[in-house]
């Protein structure tokens, strides 16, 4: 049945409105993953195929898309972002939500998105504070089927070295692929999502098994010689050996 939902979240952060602004209009590879930047006008072209609605730089902006593309279980989406200076303008406060309608699988839906969303914008937070400005190097994949598991994201934890109980904050080294280890903070950490930040990349880690999905890794790397092909051939390897057993 057919309902809609909505998904609230905010955050302070170290950069300016206009770096947010910045952010989360051209700067999107750096937290999220890269997509077209929006037409910068009200009644503009989106992402994914989205409409313009609110188009006030660095203050507020918003696009919605009806009938979305590739997501059968979504008829409707809209993001909606506000930014209010803080400190003189020095810091940013940040909302965004996330709403529409979802039409099937309801509260796993909202469940899964909800929790993302709360994800996606720490990982934001992040990028403007530790690696604005620096150039992009993007990978995204999944784990293979026995990453569905239910304890699978418990086994990737520590297959990356962390205890059960090593909190969010810490400064770890983590065990990467070919057993390097990643001097690295745990910036986010709960049962459904681990952040790692090194000095020129964030590592992270979807517990999506919690939603029938396969866990995945996306790695945005800040190096000059950062190279895409060879992260993710790396990380996807070191994440089907997790899983080979």
């Amino acid at each position: 049945m057919s309902k809609e939902f909505e998904s609230a979240h905010e955050i302070e952060v170290d950069a300016t409105p206009e770096q947010v602004w910045e952010a989360i209009t051209e700067g999107v590879g750096g937290w999220l993953w890269p997509m077209e930047a929006p037409e910068p006008r009200e009644g503009g072209s989106g992402p994914f195929g989205s409409t313009i609605t609110v188009w006030d730089p660095p203050h507020r902006y918003t696009n919605r898309v009806q009938d979305v593309e590739g997501i059968s279980e979504q008829t409707l989406n809209q993001l909606d972002y506000t930014i209010e200076p803080r400190e003189g303008g020095r810091r940013a406060w940040v909302r965004y939500v996330h709403s529409g309608i979802f039409v099937d699988d309801w509260d796993n839906q909202y469940d899964g998105a909800n929790k993302h969303n709360a994800f996606y914008l720490h990982t934001m937070g992040e990028y403007v504070t530790h690696f604005r400005g620096r150039p992009l190097t993007f990978a995204m994949f999944d784990g293979p089927e026995a990453s569905k598991a239910s304890d699978a994201f418990t086994v990737v934890g520590r297959a990356l070295g962390l205890a059960d109980d090593t909190a969010e904050g810490a400064r770890v080294q983590a065990r990467g692929p070919e057993g390097e280890l990643l001097d690295a903070v745990l910036d986010y950490r709960n049962p459904y999502f681990i952040g790692l930040r090194t000095d020129d990349a964030l590592i992270r880690f979807f517990g999506r098994n919690h939603w029938g999905a396969p866990v995945g890794i996306s790695v945005h790397d800040f190096a000059s010689d950062a190279d895409g092909k060879r992260n993710e051939a790396a990380w996807q390897g070191w994440l089907n050996g997790v899983f080979a057993a």
